[in-house]
């Protein structure tokens, strides 16, 4: 059986109140060189082919429909928002965005995506922890422990449930997939 048949991703429909974010998409950023070969470390060429492995991967099924990327000032984090975005939404708005750093806080993040006053699906292409403890602040309430484990050039997607959580009232979000680099390793060209 094909692995990535399990991944049969589909476009969001557009869901829920008009005004609100419905779809979330955390993408860690890809492969970086290391720190002692450029102190800037942007994407390395394993970090440019995980990028191209997800490009192919989301043309054929349309299933990253990001209209803002949301990225770190970071070099590599900024490089593989540019790549997603520029082939797969080169419409899309690209924004560097303050909370978005390996150690930074949650809950800014989250609270700020409770205000959005948009239907359009969010991209946001970060680092570890900050990820993790996103995913799971958005999923569970609590940014600690984390419940996720997200590689890099790896993908999740979450979808907001119609009930907030019950003792907080903060939005509820589910999980709806995750795409990882190594399931896309031997990923076919579209059409090839």
């Amino acid at each position: 059986m094909d692995r990535r048949a399990a991944f049969a991703l589909t476009p969001p429909a557009r869901r829920g109140a008009p005004g609100s974010l419905d779809m979330l998409y955390l993408v860690r950023h890809a492969h970086a060189v290391p720190e002692e070969e450029d102190p800037e470390r942007p994407l390395s060429l394993q970090g440019a082919t995980e990028c191209t492995q997800l490009i192919r991967f989301f043309r054929s099924n349309g299933a990253l429909p990001g209209l803002q990327f949301w990225h770190s000032p970071l070099a590599r984090s900024r490089q593989t928002a540019d790549r997603l975005a520029a082939a797969l939404a080169p419409d899309a708005v690209r924004l560097e965005t303050p909370g978005l750093l390996p150690e930074d806080d949650p809950e800014p993040t989250a609270r700020r995506l409770d205000t959005l006053g948009t239907e359009a699906a969010i991209v946001i292409v970060g680092h570890e922890p900050h990820l993790a403890h996103l995913a799971s602040l958005l999923l569970t309430d609590r940014a600690k422990p984390a419940v996720i484990d997200l590689p890099k050039g790896g993908v999740l997607a979450l979808r907001r449930k119609k009930m907030p959580h019950r003792k907080t009232a903060h939005p509820r979000w589910q999980l709806c997939w995750m795409v990882v680099p190594s399931l896309l390793a031997d990923t076919p060209a579209p059409g090839g």
